[in-house]
């Protein structure tokens, strides 16, 4: 089929670039261009990212917003005790 095509001047460079690369006609290289814009089009789009979660069961028996106070504290008490052991 033969027509006209009018093209920005980005995409005529684009369409020259990619016709030196892999040494293509600009008939060819344009065909290969549609070509794989319309198939890349047309796949669905990508599943969006869904994280798993789990239940760390009902009872809360520490508080998480203490966390590094406790952590500080378990750091401090193990520090203690090897001092403790080098007597």
């Amino acid at each position: 089929m033969r027509t006209t095509v009018t093209l920005e001047p980005e995409t005529e460079a684009l369409l020259r670039k990619s016709m030196r690369e892999r040494n293509l006609s600009f008939k060819d290289a344009l065909n290969q261009a549609i070509c794989s814009g319309l198939l890349n089009a047309t796949k669905s789009p990508a599943k969006p990212f869904q994280l798993k979660t789990y239940s760390m069961g009902a009872e809360m028996n520490f508080r998480w917003d203490k966390a590094l106070s406790a952590a500080d504290a378990i750091e401090d008490e193990e520090i203690l005790r090897k001092l403790a052991l080098r007597k």
